[in-house]
């Protein structure tokens, strides 16, 4: 992508999230990939951005979902939180909001398709949160979240529907299929800050796959990929 191109990208994007940033080095950082310079050269890029955005993200979905349902309990909210929150959703709201063409990243990142990827995708919303946070305080961090999720409080099959589990087990049961299976695919990071991935097989489908900070967390992810998947599903 060109300068000319990615700068145009990155004003459309300011003008989208309804934010012109005072910090523009904080904007920038939040929009650079960590395969930017190959490791040729030490870039400021935005993964410590996205560790605060996780933590941005969780307090403002909490704090939405609260306000939506006063009277829904903890086992209720939790797997609609965890529906906001996870990687999928973020990089929907992504590509909803023109993040894409405003990245930066390493040419052999872009050349295996790193620009569309949901985690890339989905580390970089959250990484932009954190930025407007910083630059702009909660508030503003507030309002581009309630615009920038609406689509996914609007979606039936994730944060005000049940447990994504509960369904994909009801509609499994309802077309007379054996029980989901889950499966771990894989667990990194340190001990106080794993990452799971989840598959879900439903006897016909082919597997989905999802993400989470807990096993429990990517099988509610992964269930409700296989929903989403589903839709339109007769």
């Amino acid at each position: 992508m060109t300068g000319d191109r990615r700068q145009q990208a990155v004003a459309d994007l300011e003008r989208r999230i309804g934010h012109v940033f005072a910090d523009r080095d904080l904007f920038e950082r939040a929009l650079t990939h960590s395969s930017v310079g190959d490791g040729a050269r030490k870039v400021r890029h935005n993964e410590r951005l996205e560790f605060l955005g996780d933590r941005v993200l969780n307090l403002l979905a909490a704090e939405r979902l609260l306000a939506l349902d006063p009277e829904a309990k903890e086992g209720v909210l939790s797997p609609r939180l965890a529906a906001l929150v996870n990687g999928k959703a973020c990089a929907r709201v992504a590509r909803r909001i023109g993040l894409a063409p405003a990245l930066r990243l390493s040419g052999s990142a872009s050349k295996i398709g790193a620009r569309d990827s949901d985690g890339v995708l989905g580390d970089a919303t959250e990484a932009l949160i954190a930025a407007i946070y910083i630059d702009a305080g909660l508030e503003i961090a507030r309002a581009f979240f309630v615009d920038a999720w609406k689509e996914e409080f609007a979606d039936p099959a994730s944060p005000r529907g049940k447990d994504p589990k509960t369904q994909l087990q009801e509609w499994a049961q309802g077309r007379g299929l054996p029980l989901p299976k889950y499966e771990v695919v894989s667990r990194t990071g340190p001990d106080h800050a794993p990452n799971f991935n989840v598959s879900v097989i439903v006897q016909g489908f082919p597997p989905e796959i999802g993400e989470g900070k807990s096993r429990q967390e990517a099988e509610k992810s992964a269930a409700l990929e296989m929903l989403l998947k589903r839709e339109g599903r007769g």
